[in-house]
């Protein structure tokens, strides 16, 4: 499993990006991307998100 970003939701703000210990959060084209490989189902991206749009799945 790994963070899911809804992209209807995202508005590339970073702070996922920044809230990531393991750097698996990318922003490309004003959207953030999880590289599933480096997620460690951690969760310290979905509480940072202002929009809701990151749920771990």
């Amino acid at each position: 499993m790994a963070a899911h970003i809804d992209t209807d939701k995202c508005t590339g703000c970073g702070l996922c990006f920044d809230a990531c210990p393991v750097e698996a959060i990318e922003i490309v084209r004003d959207k953030a991307k999880v590289d599933k490989d480096r997620c460690v189902d951690c969760g310290a991206c979905v509480g940072e998100c202002p929009n809701e749009a990151i749920s771990i799945d």
